[in-house]
């Protein structure tokens, strides 16, 4: 296993989470790839929460602006997802991905998944 998420749990309306993907055993080099969080809701592709690239440019779909932060541990090989201010409707399996291009923000740009973690949010 190459990524390894943990962190997801339930949790009430409002509450938070830190979701954390491990790459320890990331064969190439975890520095030269764009990481990612992607949420996949029952019934529906993966879609793609927040991005981090190689310069640390961060990206957010709409829905997280404000309230979800991407940052990482390049030493450590971490990616992190910081989850605030939870909401029923963010109820998902969350995804870490690699992706070796410069961008990792479609299911295409995707060269490695992780297993993935759920979170549940409820009212």
């Amino acid at each position: 296993v190459q990524l390894e998420e943990s962190g997801g749990d339930s949790v009430q309306v409002g509450g938070s989470l830190r979701l954390s993907c491990s790459a320890s055993e990331f064969r190439t080099r975890y520095s030269e790839y764009c990481m990612a969080w992607f949420r996949q809701p029952p019934g529906k592709e993966r879609e793609a929460v927040a991005s981090i690239d190689r310069e640390g440019t961060v990206n957010y779909s709409d829905s997280a602006k404000g309230r979800f932060t991407v940052t990482e541990d390049k030493t450590k090989k971490i990616l992190y997802l910081q989850l605030n201010n939870l909401r029923p409707d963010d109820t998902d399996m969350y995804y870490c991905a690699a992706c070796s291009s410069g961008s990792c923000s479609v299911i295409p740009d995707v060269n490695v998944w992780g297993q993935g973690t759920q979170v549940t949010v409820s009212s």
